[in-house]
C-alpha cells in the first residue's frame, strides 16, 4: 500500500514514467501472489523457475534503456586489435554488434541483454528463497541489500546521473526498506512472524524491478554476492547431481540449543569430495548456512543470523568499493 501511494505521487509529477510505474506494480504484485500460492500449494521447482520469467515480461516490454555494455580495457584486445576485429571478435560479431568506432570498447547485446534481465528477475526471486531457513535471515538480508540499493541511488542522484530513473528506484526502496524493518522486528529470533515464500518472492522481484527500470542491473549483482555464492555452491543439489532434501535447514540440537549443519545420507564410497572423512555416511547440505556452521562450529540461531548478516553487510560494502573505485581502473580510458 505504501508503494502504491509513493508511485502514484511519483507518476503525478513524472507523467512520462507512468508506464514504468504500472509495469513495476504489476510485476511485484504478480510475484507476491505467486509466493502466497506457493506457501499454500507448495509449487514444484519447475514452476518457480518459469513463472518469474512471465512476471518480468511487463518490465522488459517497457524497458527503454541502453542494451550495450562497455568492456574493461583489459578485455578489449580479445575482440579488437588495431583497425580490425580478432578471430573471436568476428565469431561474436555474428551474434552481437561490436562498435568499430569505439575500437571494440562498446558492445551492443540487443536481445541478449533482455535475456540477461529476464534471468536476473528469476535469480533475484529464487536467490533469497534458497538463502533462508533461520529466524531473521530472509528479512535481514533484504533489509541490508535494500539499504545498499537506496544509498547507491542517492549517490547517483547527487552526481546528477539519470536522476529520474534513480528517483523512481528511491520511491520503491523507501517503502520496501521501511516495511522490511518493521517485519524484521517481528521476524528476529525468537520470531513471532514467519515470512514464507510470499515475502522472499516479493523482495526478489522488488530488487529486480528497481535494478531493471533504474538501469543499474549489473550493480545490483554486487550487492547479491552472498546469494550468488550460495547459488553456485548449491548448484549440484539444485540440479540433482547430489541428493537434495526438500528442506536444507540447519539442524537444531534441543539439548545444547545450538545449530548444526543438516545432512543427507549416502554410502561410504559416494561424494568423497564433500566429506571430511572418507568413511562418513552423511554429507552436509550444500548451502552457505551449513558451510558457515562447518567452518565456525555450532552456534545459536541468533548468533548465526548475525554472522550471516555481517557477511551481507561486508559484501555490500565491497560492492560499493568495486562500483566506485575498482570500476574506474577497469573502465576509464587511459
Amino acid at each position: 500500500m505504501c508503494l502504491i501511494f509513493c508511485l502514484v505521487g511519483y507518476a503525478a509529477s513524472h507523467p512520462g514514467k507512468l508506464l514504468d510505474v504500472n509495469s513495476a506494480l504489476l510485476s511485484i504484485c504478480f510475484m507476491l501472489f505467486l509466493g502466497f500460492t506457493d506457501d499454500v500449494l507448495d509449487w514444484p521447482w519447475r514452476y518457480k523457475l518459469f513463472l518469474p520469467s512471465v512476471a518480468s515480461l511487463p518490465l522488459l516490454c517497457c524497458y527503454n534503456g541502453s542494451t550495450s555494455v562497455v568492456l574493461p580495457i583489459q578485455m578489449r584486445a580479445w575482440l579488437w586489435q588495431g583497425d580490425e576485429a580478432t578471430v573471436l571478435g568476428h565469431v561474436l560479431g555474428k551474434l552481437i554488434v561490436i562498435d568499430a568506432n569505439a575500437d571494440g570498447a562498446l558492445v551492443e547485446l540487443g536481445f541478449f541483454y533482455f535475456m540477461y534481465m529476464g534471468m536476473l528477475a528469476v535469480f533475484c526471486t529464487n536467490a533469497i528463497n534458497i538463502y533462508a531457513g533461520i529466524n531473521g535471515l530472509e528479512a535481514g538480508q533484504s533489509y541490508v541489500i535494500g539499504c545498499a540499493v537506496l544509498v547507491h541511488n542517492l549517490i547517483e542522484i547527487r552526481a546528477h546521473r539519470l536522476e529520474v530513473n534513480h528517483l523512481f528506484s528511491v520511491m520503491i526502496m523507501l517503502s520496501f526498506v521501511a516495511c522490511t524493518m518493521g517485519l524484521l522486528r517481528h521476524n528476529w529470533f525468537p520470531a513471532s512472524v514467519f515470512v514464507g515464500d510470499t515475502y522472499c518472492y516479493f523482495a526478489g522481484m522488488t530488487f529486480a524491478v528497481v535494478a531493471i527500470l533504474g538501469h543499474f542491473s549489473k550493480t545490483l549483482l554486487l550487492f547479491f554476492i552472498p546469494q550468488v555464492l550460495n547459488f553456485i555452491w548449491s548448484t549440484p543439489q539444485l540440479f540433482k547431481f547430489v541428493p537434495c532434501p526438500r528442506h536444507r535447514l540447519p539442524r537444531f540440537d534441543p539439548e545444547t540449543g545450538l545449530m548444526h549443519p543438516s545432512t543427507f545420507p549416502c554410502k561410504s564410497n559416494e561424494y568423497r569430495w564433500l566429506k571430511a572423512k572418507p568413511s562418513d555416511t552423511e554429507v552436509p547440505n550444500m548451502t552457505i548456512i551449513c558451510l558457515c556452521l562447518q567452518f565456525l562450529g555450532p552456534m545459536t540461531e541468533r548468533v548465526l543470523c548475525i554472522v550471516l548478516l555481517g557477511l551481507q553487510f561486508v559484501c555490500c560494502a565491497f560492492g560499493f568499493f568495486c562500483r566506485y573505485y575498482i570500476a574506474q581502473f577497469f573502465f576509464d580510458a587511459n
